[in-house]
């Protein structure tokens, strides 16, 4: 758990963790007040701040909410570190920058707005150098708000081959929920340890420091960010106590620490949407101890338990919520997580795939694995799609001829979705769009042919027959 022991009256390091699956220990629950400790006897006792911490350790409070929050939405962690984080050289603007990262959608330079359908193609994970770590490989797509003014979101994407080396990264503008595509991310943070594969999730609060190991090599994922307000689970209403995604489910890690001289060490802050640089001469890892309810978390997304109808028509994929962070107004998201997983389809006399909808809702989507139920081509692993406030969206032609065909055969035998594992982040606000993500060669310019192949079906005959005349909304007397 710890680096060697460079001095005799340092504590001896704990013992290394378990090889194979037991390499990584976590604790269970969202949203509880954890503690925990690489050396036994390094967490205060009745209270969080003492004159003298055990083991001469610094204590160091992070908050994630106001002191005055209300205590059930109060987050807070107590870290008992060897030297506190405070000990660096002064914030520098990074050089080079990533000037692919925003943080202020209002900047008309950097974004515009388009009501147009989009979908990208998956960009190629880079194999050769230049070698490209997670904080350079990640992107924005699109997003709304300002990180400065607290209110907001912003979405990402990321391609890297190559794990952060001496250096961390910290996001002080939000919280990132990350969402692996390809290869798995071991993510060091001040908490402890994560292995995250794809078919999983993390969220990495504001303000945690954290760095990126690429134990697969070459990885590309998703990104979700928030601004001013944090992640919870979605109220259940009438489904009850149980389903969708369990609090137990949710794993957070245990007390890691490094101890080594580290100089030159760099920590990569993004603040406003730009990156700043401060060293120091020690690993921010060097957290012995912890306590609190302000924690990294994973979730595997196969332990979602999913709902949906029994009898006739199609559920609102609201249903399939994991994660929310909410606005004022009840029941209006800044953000929504929503999977659209393995799961039976058993609806009967019903268009089974996704209905056709504007939504007053922004949705971004990806694909992790498989085919998405609404679109048969194109829309592929790695790949994503945003359909914005009121743009018209919904199956492909192919899907919808192939649905309405079994009409008559096996159209109401139940069908199990096998293999497939797509996702949504969903705003109440209008992103604008990065003009990089529309000038991307892998958009798909095409996208919107997908729809075109989409044929009339109409006839008034089969509800009336050729003796009676339909209603138009007009004149009585005319025809189709």
């Amino acid at each position: 758990m710890s680096s060697s022991n460079s001095n005799p009256n340092d504590p001896p390091p704990p013992p290394p963790q378990l090889e194979g699956d037991d390499t990584y220990r976590y604790l269970s629950g969202l949203g509880n007040s954890f503690s925990s400790e690489a050396v036994p006897g390094s967490l205060p006792v009745g209270q969080n701040s003492p004159l003298l911490c055990p083991l001469g350790l610094y204590a160091e409070q992070l908050s994630g909410t106001s002191f005055t929050t209300p205590r059930h939405r109060n987050l807070r962690t107590w870290l008992y570190r060897i030297k506190p984080s405070v000990t660096h050289e002064p914030f520098h603007p990074r050089d080079p920058p990533n000037r692919r990262l925003v943080g202020d959608f209002d900047d008309r330079t950097t974004t515009v707005a388009t009501p147009t359908q989009l979908r990208w193609r998956p960009q190629e994970v880079p194999r050769a150098p230049p070698h490209v770590d997670f904080v350079d490989g990640l992107y924005t797509i699109c997003g709304a708000g300002s990180s400065f003014l607290r209110h907001g979101f912003a979405i990402h994407m990321y391609a890297a081959n190559k794990s952060m080396d001496g250096c961390a990264f910290c996001n002080a503008d939000g919280d990132f929920l990350i969402v692996p595509q390809q290869g798995k991310l071991l993510i060091t943070t001040e908490c402890g340890k994560m292995l995250v594969p794809p078919g999983e999730i993390v969220v990495i609060p504001q303000g945690f420091r954290f760095a990126v190991d690429l134990p697969d090599g070459p990885s590309r994922g998703y990104v979700s960010e928030i601004f001013g307000a944090h992640f919870q689970l979605p109220d259940l209403g009438p489904i009850g106590a149980n389903g969708l995604a369990s609090a137990r489910d949710f794993l957070s890690p245990t007390a890691w620490f490094e101890q080594a001289h580290r100089p030159g060490y760099v920590i990569v802050q993004k603040y406003g949407g730009e990156l700043f640089t401060a060293t120091q001469d020690f690993s921010p890892f060097n957290v012995v101890a912890w306590h609190g309810n302000y924690v990294p978390y994973k979730y595997d997304l196969s332990k979602f338990c999913p709902f949906n109808t029994v009898l006739f028509d199609h559920a609102d994929p609201s249903v399939n919520t994991v994660l929310t962070a909410p606005t004022d107004k009840p029941g209006v998201a800044l953000l929504d997580f929503v999977i659209f997983p393995p799961r039976w389809l058993v609806a009967e006399n019903t268009f089974r795939p996704p209905y056709y909808h504007r939504n007053c809702m922004s949705e971004f989507m990806g694909l992790i694995y498989g085919i998405y139920e609404a679109k048969a081509d194109g829309f592929l692993p790695g790949g994503a799609s945003l359909h914005n406030c009121m743009t018209p969206h919904g199956p492909d032609t192919k899907t919808y001829e192939a649905t309405i065909s079994r009409l008559g055969g096996d159209a109401n035998e139940p069908s199990r979705l096998r293999g497939t594992l797509a996702f949504m982040f969903e705003s109440a606000l209008i992103p604008r769009v990065c003009r990089w993500a529309l000038e991307s060669p892998s958009r798909d310019l095409d996208y919107y042919q997908c729809w075109i192949g989409l044929k009339s079906h109409f006839s008034h005959e089969d509800l009336h027959g050729d003796d009676r005349p339909a209603a138009t909304g007009g004149n009585k007397d005319d025809k189709n």
